[in-house]
């Protein structure tokens, strides 16, 4: 199992998910890995803005980074507990019933800018 998730703190976690910004990326995250420009895009906020909101989500370790020349590119941690595969379960069902969700799932398959991660 992921150390991050071993090391689990249950506040942060609800903390990282009670803030709508970080509910916003988690939810387009399900899709797999994203660069933070296509988050910047969907979301409509400042890449510090993102950027700040992602590392919370590092620290409450349900989101995983790795760097690919100047690109930062993020995904879902593994799911590897029971508490984990619930979380996104819920996830999944605060997608199904909000429409802003919706709509920046739909944003995500449209594209991001064309000079995105160039």
């Amino acid at each position: 199992m992921d150390a991050s998730l071993r090391q689990l703190d249950l506040v942060t976690v609800f903390r990282a998910c009670a803030d709508r910004t970080r509910l916003r990326i988690l939810n387009l995250l399900r899709g797999g890995e994203l660069c933070v420009c296509d988050l910047v895009d969907v979301l409509d906020v400042p890449q510090p803005t993102a950027s700040r909101h992602l590392a919370y989500l590092r620290k409450a370790g349900l989101v995983v980074a790795r760097k690919e020349g100047l690109w930062h590119y993020y995904r879902l941690v593994s799911s590897e507990s029971e508490f984990h595969r619930k979380l996104l379960e819920c996830l999944q069902a605060c997608a199904d019933v909000d429409a802003e969700l919706n709509g920046d799932q739909e944003r995500l398959r449209l594209g991001c800018r064309p000079d995105c991660c160039d």
